[in-house]
Order: structure tokens, then sequence, then C-alpha cells
């Protein structure tokens, strides 16, 4: 089976841990020697790559091509515009990529079926170049693509668009898959198969010699994720006055950095909060072995990589149930959800969790049943009846 997986969220050299779930599941899957191939991963047009423009020159940096895993990778180019963007931004994506597809087409890589990623615009755009190109679609939901998007009109209307014209529509989690269907999208059309752990990468460590090395003492939290509103690492800084013996760290970054720190210090609290700015995904399993409790306050997601990331090093997690996080955090084991999202359901969360905390090896062996095994069985399966039907 030869796939074409085609995504704006993909990691490249100048963004290492962009997109990085879709590119695990992709090497899992061509791991198991019945599928092969190749990336398409558009990167916005920016003129210069001079450092003084920040994020906008680090997209003039990434190459155009490149070899990640094994995987050979394009990184065409697609116009962003201000103001309509969102409103053309389908067709812009689907219009950059159409030439780089015909490339490799015309080198011999004649792909079977277009594995899709985050449905607006790139599924969109997807379905698009399936019809261009004759070639059937799976697009994945992974979360505000289909909980936050559909909110404006255009994209909704589109994204409904894109899931009936699509052979095949995957969601990372049952709750998107509901919420689908609120949507007004065929239940019987979507398929939920949920993302796996690394348990190669996420293990457990010396957890005390860690503590150690980053001078750890007090009960620690650990929250990741990027600095925005929507992922709640407000809510935990202003539980921490509830919390006086507890210190956070901060792995992360984005547009709230400033106002988190501001914050941290009108409450008093800025010497027990660390920000850690980003940390690359191989360096992650230190910071999860050493905190008592990684915390995820956000107001929405798909299915949080960072929950099973965080129970494969050992260390349980509170959650705000939302999302999917209801189906990853199911055993005392796993940790705790959260009854409501807010101060007082995070302080009683930690609270109960730290009354009875699991022991690291039974929260490990909780993640060790979330391998990809499943998941790359799932797409294999999809994708051949796809495949089957059409033929």
């Amino acid at each position: 089976m030869k796939l074409l997986t085609f995504s704006t969220l993909f990691p490249n050299p100048e963004q290492p841990n962009h997109g990085i779930f879709v590119e695990t599941r992709l090497k899992y899957l061509v791991a198991s020697g019945k599928a092969s191939a190749r990336v398409v991963a558009p990167v916005p047009w920016f003129p210069s790559s001079h450092a003084r423009y920040g994020n906008y020159g680090r997209y003039a940096r990434v190459p155009r091509h490149e070899q990640r895993h094994g995987l050979q990778i394009s990184h065409p180019r697609y116009l962003t515009l201000p103001k309509v963007g969102m409103a053309v931004a389908p067709l812009l994506l689907a219009q950059s990529a159409r030439r780089e597809i015909g490339r490799i087409l015309d080198e011999g890589y004649d792909f079977d079926l277009i594995d899709a990623h985050y449905f607006y615009p790139d599924g969109v755009a997807a379905v698009m170049l399936g019809k261009y190109f004759n070639k059937p679609v799976v697009v994945t939901a992974r979360g505000s693509d289909i909980n936050l998007l559909p909110r404006f009109a255009l994209p909704r209307r589109m994204i409904l668009w894109a899931a009936r014209n699509a052979q095949g529509t995957i969601t990372v989690c049952q709750a998107l898959k509901d919420e689908m269907a609120r949507l007004g999208v065929a239940p019987e059309g979507v398929t939920p198969l949920r993302n796996g752990v690394d348990l190669q990468r996420f293990g457990l460590l010396d957890r005390e010699g860690i503590r150690r090395q980053l001078g750890l003492e007090r009960y620690t939290l650990l929250s990741v994720g990027l600095l925005a509103e929507h992922k709640g690492h407000a809510l935990i800084i202003g539980a921490l006055p509830k919390l006086p013996d507890v210190g956070l760290m901060i792995a992360g970054q984005g547009p709230d950095r400033a106002r988190l720190e501001a914050q941290a210090r009108e409450l008093g609290v800025a010497g027990r909060v660390t920000f850690l700015g980003p940390v690359p995904q191989p360096e992650l399993k230190r910071y999860y072995n050493a905190a008592d409790a990684m915390v995820l306050a956000s107001s929405r997601e798909g299915w949080a990589n960072v929950l099973l990331e965080s129970m494969a090093c050992g260390t349980p997690v509170v959650a705000s149930d939302v999302g999917g996080s209801g189906e990853v955090v199911t055993a005392p084991a796993a940790g705790v959800l959260m009854r409501e999202r807010s101060v007082r359901g995070l302080v009683d969360a930690i609270e109960a969790l730290r009354a009875a905390a699991p022991a690291r090896g039974d929260t490990r062996a909780y993640a060790e049943q979330y391998s990809w095994d499943a998941t790359t069985e799932g797409q294999l399966a999809l994708f051949n009846a796809i495949l089957e039907g059409r033929a």
C-alpha cells in the first residue's frame, strides 16, 4: 500500500515538535511493513529568513525536501493572506501542493490513497486534491478542527463538505466522533482510532537522581503544552496559593508567557513556578520522571498525547474532563479527572491524587496497554477496505 500523507502538522528542522503526533503514527504504520509513504507537509511562504522576522523567518529556513526517520518529506510553500486567510486557506493550500504531488507522481510514486490530518484547512484541501488526482482520501480529525473551528460558518460548511466527500474519516477519540455526529456527519463513516504512546521513548528513569539534578525538593507538578489560554496553565498557577507546598514546571512556548509570568508574580507564587521554555520531545521524559504529577487543565482537547507520555514515565496525571481525556484516565493508576474545571476542582483533584498516589510501576503498566499496534491495524483495515471497494 502506497500512501501520500498530507498535512501542515508535521515536524521540520525549524519546528521539531510541530505535529510530531502525526509523524509518530505514520512511523509505526510504515514500520509494520504493510505500507510505504511520502509526505507533503506545506509551510507558509515568507520572503526572508532574517532573524528579525522571528517565527515568520523560520518558515523561510525550512528545507524544500528532507528525510526524517527514513521518510521522504516535501515542504511546498503556500500563501497565507491576512484577514481573508481563513476563507481561502484550503484553496491556497491545495494549489501549493498540486505541483509537488504531480512531481511525486512523475517520479514514479503512484500512491494509492491520501492520508490527511486536521480537517481545516488541511482536510478540505486534501479532498480537493483527491478529486484532482482521482485518489481516495482519508482525513483524521484531531481536536480543535472539530470542537472549535466549526463555530465559524464557512469552515463549518467546508468541513462538512470534506467529511461527505472523503472516502474515510478517522477521529483520535470517541468524543470527537460524537461531536462530528452533532455537526451532521454520518457516524457510520467515522472510525475512532486513538493515539498510542512511544513506549521506547517514554519510560522509567532514575527519578530521585533527576530531581537532585533539577533541584526539586517540594511536591512538583508539570504542565506541558502551548502557552495559550485554552491550555489552562493560568488555572494551574491560580491554584498554587491554595497549594502552598507545591511547585510547578511549565514546558512550552507561546503568546501567553508574559501574561502567565505576571500572574505568578501577582499571586506571590513566582518563586514556585519554573518556565522551561520549549523542550524537545526526547528530553521531556526527564521532566515527566521528575514530576510528582502531570496536570492538563485544558478547556478543549482531542486526544492529549501528553497524558500517556507522562504515564509511560510512571507519573500519574490530573486532567480536565474534556475531549478524549476521560477515555484515557479510567483507573486510579492513571490519575484523577477534575470534577469541574475550576481552581477548586483542580485543587481537589491534586489533593485526591496526593492522598492515594499510585505506584510508578502501576502507572507505567497502565500506559503499556496503549501501544500503537491497535491503531496501526485499524488504519490498515480501513485503508484496505477503501481500496478494495474502489477496485
